[in-house]
């Protein structure tokens, strides 16, 4: 069995079917080609695209929180998971520069139940109110046994779509142009394994204790079904500080799935630049745990998971000071990983591992 087909998932079938979707929407984009809602990015791998409305330059991102659900289903801890829904399209807005301002959510479920319902979005009203975000639509659809699941539970899928404006600040989004080398990447540390590798891990933690998995004990007081669904760090108001701050950036990479080097080179392909990033944070304990368990090599845990390292920025050397304080202020975890080098590869070295992605 091929390395990226361990999880269930084959990362590169995913990006060429990413490929051809958006190659079918671009075909679309001359329907309002000068006017109002044109979008204005054209190029295939970034994390969000930029529509006009007169002189209003707008973003807009799509996600959904995938197969984590389970841990919530397994917990009974629902009120957790919006932050995971609000991380997956504000970040991504947030890389190409834009400030998140509202999200519509959509909630395919096999039967209603209003508690759990009523604890999703509790849980998204407290994510947006962590990022300044409205609220703005949704919609609860019932789609009986179209929609699976653990246990006995309201089994469903929940996505979401997220606009934000470009800041003044900004003449226009992050692309990857600016990208140069010599210039700095900073990254910020996550808390956990986001929205991501959760095929992966249900297959490594079945194996190891059975069925019932996440009622195993991870430590004195958490089970591994409680720790696995730690929330993901919405990175959107570091980023959007960074910006009003004044601190000028080059690019910005969300790691999601794919990885470190998959999502990394989004940001460095337009320049054919690469990377030696030899400082990253290392593995969250968590993560390095889940390795032993399931005896996953180096390479394949950096290719499905962000190892701790939820987003790299890049900038000039210049800009690197003013950019860690504005982080420490807001008590996020920044380090200098690395730098841009003229090499069109992604070098990454830890003390687990020392990989090399070239493209």
């Amino acid at each position: 069995m091929s390395n990226k087909k361990k999880s269930g998932l084959d990362i590169d079938l995913g990006n060429l079917c990413s490929k051809d979707a958006f190659n079918w929407a671009k075909k679309t984009f001359s329907n309002r080609e000068n006017k109002v809602g044109a979008a204005a990015l054209k190029v295939d791998g970034v994390f969000s695209n930029m529509l006009t409305f007169g002189g209003q330059r707008i973003g807009i991102a799509s996600d959904g929180i995938g197969t984590k659900i389970e841990l919530a289903e397994r917990t009974g801890i629902y009120d957790t998971l919006g932050y995971d829904l609000v991380a997956m399209v504000a970040d991504d807005l947030a890389t190409a520069g834009f400030e998140p301002t509202n999200i519509s959510n959509i909630i395919d479920v096999n039967r209603l139940d209003r508690d759990t319902i009523n604890a999703l979005m509790k849980g998204l009203s407290e994510a947006c109110d962590f990022c300044g975000m409205s609220i703005s639509g949704g919609e609860i659809a019932e789609l009986g046994n179209r929609i699976g699941g653990f246990g006995d539970g309201m089994h469903f899928n929940w996505c979401s779509t997220a606009i934000g404006v470009l800041p003044s600040e900004l003449n226009a989004p992050f692309d990857g142009t600016a990208v140069k080398s010599g210039d700095i990447v900073v990254a910020l540390k996550g808390h956990g394994f986001r929205s991501n590798g959760f095929s992966l891990i249900r297959r490594i933690m079945e194996s190891s204790f059975g069925d019932n998995w996440h009622n195993e004990l991870y430590n004195n007081t958490q089970t591994w079904g409680e720790i696995l669904l730690t929330p993901s760090l919405i990175f959107t108001p570091v980023i959007n500080k960074i910006i009003k701050n004044g601190v000028q950036l080059s690019g910005i990479a969300h790691i999601t799935g794919g990885g470190i080097i998959d999502n990394f080179q989004r940001v460095l392909k337009t320049n054919r630049l690469g990377a030696d990033l030899n400082n990253l944070f290392e593995p969250l304990e968590v993560m390095q745990r889940l390795m032993d368990l399931g005896s996953v090599s180096a390479e394949d845990a950096y290719l499905y998971w962000n190892m701790g390292n939820g987003m790299l920025i890049v900038a000039d050397e210049s800009q690197i000071d003013p950019l860690l304080k504005t982080a420490n202020s807001l008590n996020y975890d920044a380090r200098v990983a690395g730098i841009i080098t003229t090499d069109p590869s992604i070098k990454l070295k830890t003390s687990t591992a020392e990989l090399e992605g070239v493209y």
